[in-house]
């Protein structure tokens, strides 16, 4: 039986403990490039403990971005940034996880502090691709271009270029973004694709896009090295996407080399009201790691270490991902292993030692 701090494997990479920080946008990065802030943020969680740190998603293209703030790896200008940061998360323990991300019908928002509507092209903001011509909702009113053929390929080769330059940057984990309402989400989900062609109406067509992609990007990531998932594993919606096609496309995956589902729901649905509570994507998570016999992290309302430890414990994720609760403490790690009785599978950097 695992527990929090027991080490985990996955292919050439361990992780110190199953706690990971979960990729949280910043909003900080100037023309994609990452900046003082991502060191000290991410360096910080790295030191209180956590075992894998997973940067925020980071655009493959400028469309992609969700915001002008937000980090990209669409040019080789971007990878040094990275690489320092990366440096420092391995120098204290931490393996370094990186998500690649489009933001498709969701980009050329304005930062949350600045209101998080679309923004006009005329104010920074841009033109937004989608797998069909149909805009978000709430704040999020640009109609997005539906994407031709000759899109979708380019934004695949975006997507491998990326991963290229991930690897560059010596990461070691990579997570594809297919969750919140972003493009891979809107191409799997009924709601947003309303597609004629081979690339929406079916499960077999809604899924090609990002399948294609997972087999694009696993082909130039090194089979040593974990590629992972993170799925909106329901739209909380009818007619939407669901649970039982998450369990599905995770096999398909797993098939296709992909080595964990970092689970997730909701965000393509502007109407959705999805449960809320402590650790409510657990019986996602339980579900998608029996049936489609694949490792799973999840994510969600995840505070306290005993309840952390039992999801652990109980079988139902491999990996907990904490995002808020590190924001608030970014030395949740250690303390957790000091209430749990693991004080000493987490040291504290010797900078620290005395107050610990």
């Amino acid at each position: 039986m695992s527990n929090l701090f027991e080490p985990l494997t996955i292919k050439s990479v361990t992780l110190r403990n199953r706690i990971g920080v979960s990729p949280m946008c910043m909003y900080s990065s100037e023309d994609g490039v990452a900046t003082d802030w991502h060191l000290v943020h991410l360096g910080a969680r790295a030191a209180g403990g956590a075992g894998l740190v997973i940067a925020e998603a980071t655009a493959v293209s400028p469309e992609g971005r969700i915001t002008p703030g937000c980090a990209g790896l669409w040019a080789d200008k971007q990878i040094e940034p990275l690489a320092r940061v990366v440096r420092f998360l391995k120098q204290h323990g931490a393996v370094a996880g990186l998500q690649i991300a489009h933001a498709g019908r969701k980009a050329s928002a304005a930062r949350p502090w600045e209101g998080s509507a679309h923004l006009a092209n005329s104010a920074g903001g841009w033109d937004t691709l989608a797998p069909s011509a149909m805009a978000y909702g709430g704040g999020l009113t640009k109609v997005p271009h539906e994407m031709t053929r000759a899109d979708i390929a380019r934004v695949q080769n975006n997507f491998v270029a990326a991963a290229k330059r991930a690897l560059a940057a010596g990461y070691e984990w990579l997570e594809l973004h297919a969750a919140h309402g972003y493009l891979f989400h809107e191409f799997l989900s009924p709601i947003s694709n309303h597609r004629t062609d081979d690339y929406g109406g079916s499960f077999e067509n809604r899924i090609r896009f990002l399948s294609d992609t997972a087999a694009a990007v696993r082909a130039v990531w090194p089979d040593s090295l974990p590629l992972t998932i993170r799925l909106s594993c329901t739209d909380w919606m009818e007619g939407g996407w669901t649970l039982d096609e998450s369990v599905e496309l995770a096999r398909r995956l797993k098939a296709a080399g992909l080595d964990l589902v970092d689970c997730s729901s909701s965000g393509n649905v502007h109407a959705a009201r999805p449960p809320s509570g402590p650790g409510f994507h657990v019986p996602l998570s339980d579900r998608i790691r029996r049936e489609a016999g694949i490792a799973t992290a999840v994510v969600g309302l995840i505070t306290e270490p005993a309840q952390a430890d039992e999801i652990i414990r109980a079988g139902k994720a491999d990996v907990v991902l904490l995002a808020r609760e590190l924001l608030r403490d970014p030395n949740w790690p250690l303390r957790a292993a000091r209430a749990l009785g693991h004080a000493e599978a987490a040291s504290p950097p010797v900078q620290y030692a005395r107050a610990w």
